[in-house]
């Protein structure tokens, strides 16, 4: 049906003595005595449009309930308080989904994890619809921060028969359910659909490297899957995945690349959604705006692994989890790092060959590799990245020394036979990204439907 979206009518004041037609669900309404109030909400911003409504033709009017959905036409009028409003009678309001007594959103104040038992229903609260209009940008401002740089988007598979971070964590896909009838793993691979093992995919990032070895820069951005029984405030089992892969470059050279690219979508962030950044520093974390503006104004720091854990060891805290060189950073040391030492976002470099993936370049000392991870206030890390190997012989001793099944691999080992070159990517976790420039602090909180261990709907 014909309607204006509620955020065109408060953007352009070209509205203001207008007749329109407006569409939306009911956020609060009111009666008294000569006139009734509604706030009306449409999706398309956070602001609620109020509709004013003349009873002289209708005493007995009742106002719809809350969770209604309505389409209204009256005229758009300034309102007292300086905004603008919509004045009409009850025959201008049109009921188009009535809401019964048991809608559960009915009431404000709602926690966080109550909301979480509705998925279907909480993107209607403020909190949910300024994450999805924010997350919506922050997408858009990495497409065109890529397509403005003459990157290739790629899609790369999601289901694979290989295991790109070669820890295991992967789904497995299958056609064929419980059954008894096979007497080994192999004659069981052998009857599916592929006719061998195949997963959900950890990432992109194998298949990127094959399209960066033809087309120079490319990246993706879609769905990874990792079957980590991790039930904390920043994992998911289905996540949203961006991974450039650029030939030609070197660690220095993806450094670059990953702080030009946050920079650039933070500041279209707070440009872009002024309203929804607002409601987050009043709600979710204060000075949250002035902490994004201060982080985009800087240069990035830049810290080995070696220093990283030097400075920790020498900091005082008293860390649940031990600091030791070898060690895998923690949250806790993550944010220390970034929080307490440098108080801005910060590059973690060359780390323990023994801690990273498999593919990670080798660096001279034989202990470390060109690894490299963005942490930043508030969250901890958000990219991982690296130089990857180039050497095929080195690439083969890595992926033996880890048990790896070389014959699953055969494409990517290809890659270092003809025609190898210098390069490397990052990944960054989008939901984390959001959770930063937001300041929700649980990941399930900024996707419409978190999938985690123990939990689908």
């Amino acid at each position: 049906m014909k309607h204006t979206d509620i955020r065109e009518i408060f953007e352009n004041a070209q509205y203001i003595g207008q007749d329109v037609t407006v569409c939306g669900w009911v956020r609060t309404a009111r009666n008294s005595k000569n006139v009734a109030f509604i706030e009306l909400n449409d999706g398309t911003t956070l602001k609620h449009i109020q509709i004013v409504v003349d009873k002289a033709e209708n005493a007995d009017y009742k106002e719809p309930r809350v969770g209604t959905s309505v389409k209204v036409c009256g005229k758009v009028v300034e309102g007292r308080n300086g905004t603008v409003e919509i004045g009409v009678v009850p025959s201008d309001i049109v009921i188009l989904g009535d809401c019964p007594t048991d809608y559960p959103l009915q009431k404000k104040g709602h926690t966080l994890e109550f909301l979480r038992t509705m998925p279907h229903l909480r993107g209607r609260t403020n909190t949910f619809n300024a994450v999805q209009r924010i997350r919506s940008v922050m997408a858009a401002a990495i497409h065109n921060y890529f397509q403005s740089h003459n990157y290739v988007y790629i899609n790369t598979p999601l289901i694979t028969g290989s295991d790109c971070e070669g820890a295991g964590e992967m789904f497995q896909v299958t056609t064929i359910g419980y059954t008894d009838k096979y007497k080994d793993e192999a004659e069981y691979y052998a009857d599916d659909f592929f006719g061998k093992k195949a997963g959900l995919s950890v990432s992109g990032q194998l298949e990127g490297e094959v399209a960066a070895m033809a087309m120079g820069k490319i990246y993706t951005f879609g769905p990874s899957f990792r079957a980590e029984n991790s039930n904390t405030p920043k994992h998911l089992a289905e996540f949203w995945h961006v991974e450039p892969e650029v030939a030609f470059a070197e660690l220095p050279d993806i450094i670059e690349i990953a702080e030009d690219m946050i920079k650039t979508v933070i500041k279209t962030v707070l440009e872009s959604c002024p309203n929804e950044m607002k409601f987050f520093d009043a709600h979710f974390e204060k000075g949250l705006i002035a902490r994004l503006e201060e982080l985009i104004s800087h240069d990035f720091a830049t810290v080995t692994y070696t220093e990283a854990i030097e400075l920790l060891k020498k900091s005082g805290e008293d860390f649940q989890y031990p600091v030791e060189w070898g060690c895998d950073l923690q949250t806790e040391h993550e944010r220390y790092i970034s929080e307490k030492v440098f108080k801005k976002a910060v590059f973690v470099t060359d780390y323990p060959k023994e801690i990273k993936s498999f593919y990670m370049k080798q660096n001279a000392d034989g202990k470390t590799v060109a690894a490299v991870d963005l942490l930043v206030p508030g969250v901890g890390e958000i990219i991982g990245g690296s130089e990857r190997e180039a050497d095929y012989d080195k690439l083969v001793a890595a992926m033996q020394d880890r048990g790896m099944n070389l014959d699953l691999y055969g494409d990517y080992l290809d890659l270092r036979k003809y025609g190898s070159v210098p390069h490397g990517g990052f990944g960054l976790g989008f939901e984390r990204l959001i959770m930063y420039v937001t300041g929700v602090s649980n990941i399930r909180d900024v996707i419409l439907y978190p999938r985690t261990v123990g939990s689908i709907r």
